[in-house]
């Protein structure tokens, strides 16, 4: 509970005092905590002024901290005129807690004394004390930084906070070491076609596409690696799904099996993550559903998949059609919100991707040998919309020599990422999560951007 005592962030004020304590001396209460507080004790609060409503002999207001909301009453013929800040004015307010059954929480704060803590806020680009923002999206990323303050919109945020941590959370309780990998490298980690290029030093260099390279050389230091970091997508993609840059949650772990054992570390990963928003508050402000993760994902193979949604055997990729018509299928079949598709072609996948052990020659054969069809990689779809891929990598040396040159390339160029192959690297596999596919998924909203504070893509670079 509240006390008035000495504050380190008690900061001083021109406003009087409540109940013979001095305004400077009482530490500040937070909206959240108010309703604890018994009536008739002094507080001071700090935050935004969200809202005003002036009647005849009161005006209400409705201050807005990083807890939630406070409501200050102003009358008339108290002894002194206050001048009530503009909305978005950041205030400090001193006053007396007084209970109101009607008020946020039962209680609100009566002969408040304000104290302006900057100049007078201009009128706000979008209507925050709005339940709802109703301006159209260019308008709200245009003015991101206000119009995040927005509570519901703000809570779309929280949602991903809490995704993070309990993505963190899942891992460290699984033995897994968090890793910071470069973000400027000398080579490509998935093709030299969507990168970008900078100069460093006057040297060639681009901006990591992903950390791949470096977690799976961690996996011979810690066995179980995961990192949080943003990745850069040279794209020139404008869909709703797509960004130049995102937050990627990669995991890369050691002494597997095959890929469904890196599956299986994926499932854990997504419910620790349901469960920390679930728990968060977020997701009950936002009045979303938080999915339940089965115990089993339903598993199917690509060839399989290509069947089931009626698409020619030789398609070398799933369309977002047909990931949506997968997931109608996982959750009328397996009342399941996620479905993994496993043994995407060889020749869809990168070079590091371990093949199907005897899946056959056929259309794309593209592995190390120029036999196998499909590959020990899969792809989890959240609600008809692909938001992991992952799989088993290569792990030999010679394995990964003859792959590049398959490719037509010259394994000396990759010499750095190949060294840790030459000392003896266990097999492994790993996976990345798109973070803002994830929160766009579970909020509702139609594009990643609405769910990204400041989103880079083909025409944005600002704010």
């Amino acid at each position: 509970m509240p006390s008035p005592s000495t504050s380190a962030d008690a900061a001083s004020t021109t406003a009087g005092h409540r109940g013979g304590t001095p305004a400077s001396h009482l530490a500040r209460t937070l909206a959240s905590d108010l309703p604890v507080v018994p009536p008739g004790s002094a507080v001071r609060l700090q935050g935004w002024v969200h809202r005003r409503r002036a009647l005849a002999t009161v005006t209400f207001l409705v201050l807005r901290d990083r807890t939630g909301f406070a409501q200050v009453v102003v009358r008339s013929g108290v002894g002194q005129t206050l001048e009530v800040p503009p909305e978005e004015t950041t205030v400090e307010v001193t006053g007396t807690v007084t209970a109101n059954p009607q008020a946020p929480g039962g209680v609100e704060v009566t002969e408040p004394v304000f104290t302006p803590l900057t100049d007078a806020a201009e009128t706000p680009p979008v209507e925050l004390w709005r339940p709802a923002l109703t301006a159209g999206l260019p308008t709200l990323l245009d003015h991101a930084a206000v119009a995040w303050r927005h509570p519901a919109q703000k809570a779309r945020w929280e949602v991903a906070a809490a995704s993070l941590r309990g993505f963190r959370a899942t891992l460290d309780a699984a033995g897994f070491t968090e890793v910071c990998t470069p973000k400027l490298v000398g080579t490509a980690t998935e093709s030299g076609a969507n990168v970008f290029a900078v100069d460093y030093f006057g040297r060639p260099a681009y901006l990591a596409q992903s950390p791949q390279f470096y977690k799976q050389q961690m996996v011979g230091v810690f066995e179980r690696v995961y990192e949080v970091g943003p990745v850069f997508r040279a794209e020139p993609h404008d869909t709703v799904r797509h960004l130049a840059e995102y937050r990627s949650l990669d995991v890369e772990l050691g002494f597997i099996r095959d890929h469904r054992d890196v599956l299986a570390v994926l499932r854990e990963v997504i419910a620790g993550m349901a469960d920390a928003v679930r728990g968060s508050g977020a997701a009950d402000r936002l009045g979303i559903e938080v999915p339940e993760v089965p115990a089993q994902i339903p598993v199917l193979h690509f060839a399989d998949a290509l069947e089931l949604v009626g698409a020619p055997s030789d398609e070398p990729d799933l369309a977002p059609e047909h990931e949506r018509a997968l997931g109608e299928w996982a959750l009328a079949e397996h009342g399941s919100d996620f479905v993994a598709v496993e043994g995407y072609p060889m020749a869809k996948r990168p070079f590091y991707t371990h093949p199907e052990p005897g899946s056959g020659p056929g259309p794309g054969a593209g592995s190390v040998s120029g036999t196998e069809r499909w590959s020990n990689s899969f792809d989890l779809l959240f609600r008809g919309l692909e938001l992991v891929t992952g799989g088993q990598r290569l792990h030999r040396y010679a394995d990964y020599v003859a792959a590049i040159e398959a490719r037509g390339e010259d394994p000396a160029s990759y010499a750095p990422y190949l060294a840790a192959f030459r000392h003896g690297m266990p097999p492994h596999g790993g996976f990345a999560i798109g973070l803002e596919r994830w929160v766009a998924r579970l909020v509702g909203a139609a594009n990643v951007r609405e769910v990204t504070p400041f989103p880079r893509d083909l025409h944005r670079l600002v704010p």
